[in-house]
């Protein structure tokens, strides 16, 4: 496993932009997937995007395609993801997470081992 620790979030207004970035531990970190996935209160943690180890291959849930962008730096141990056009509906704590790269990248929270504790991000209309 690795540890991940998220920074980056904050306020912001409608339609303004913001940076995440999560850090991992580890030697190891070119090896496994990384996701970032993300929870508003009274609903389920839900999958935003992401990333092979190469950087290669990506994937984005329908609802912030075209508007976020996951990328890493292996050579930093770090992730990151891009938030632009960002709408109210996009307020949550945000999370990123690791697995072991397997033969495909998966969207699915409980395929991740390893998770951050979150930072939050909060989109004012």
């Amino acid at each position: 496993q690795v540890q991940l620790v998220e920074s980056g979030g904050g306020l912001v207004q409608a339609g303004g932009s913001l940076r995440l970035s999560c850090a991992a531990s580890g030697r190891t970190f070119s090896m496994y997937d990384m996701g970032w996935f993300r929870q508003a209160p009274g609903k389920e943690r839900e999958f935003v995007a992401a990333i092979r180890p190469s950087g290669a291959s990506t994937k984005y849930a329908d609802s912030v395609k075209g508007r976020f962008t996951i990328s890493r730096d292996n050579a930093k141990n770090t992730v990151y993801l891009h938030l632009n056009s960002l709408k109210p509906e996009d307020t949550a704590v945000y999370h990123c997470a690791a697995r072991l790269s397997d033969w495909y990248l998966s969207p699915r929270a409980n395929e991740y081992d390893s998770w951050g504790q979150g930072t939050q991000v909060t989109v004012s209309s």
